[in-house]
């Protein structure tokens, strides 16, 4: 029997929680952030924000 894209898509359809979403993300940006040394940048960009809102 031929299966059919009908009937492969056995997930209901819907939204993900947030959560469920954060938990399958977080591993990858915590790599990329450890592999990339993105937290400085993020730390950067951040301090840069905060003396332009300070003035």
């Amino acid at each position: 029997m031929a299966f059919t894209a009908s009937r492969m898509n056995t997930r209901p359809s819907g939204r993900r929680h947030p959560l469920v979403a954060t938990a399958m993300v977080l591993p990858l940006a915590t790599l990329l952030v450890v592999v990339f040394g993105g937290w400085d940048a993020v730390v950067t960009h951040a301090s840069s924000v905060g003396v332009m809102l300070g003035r």
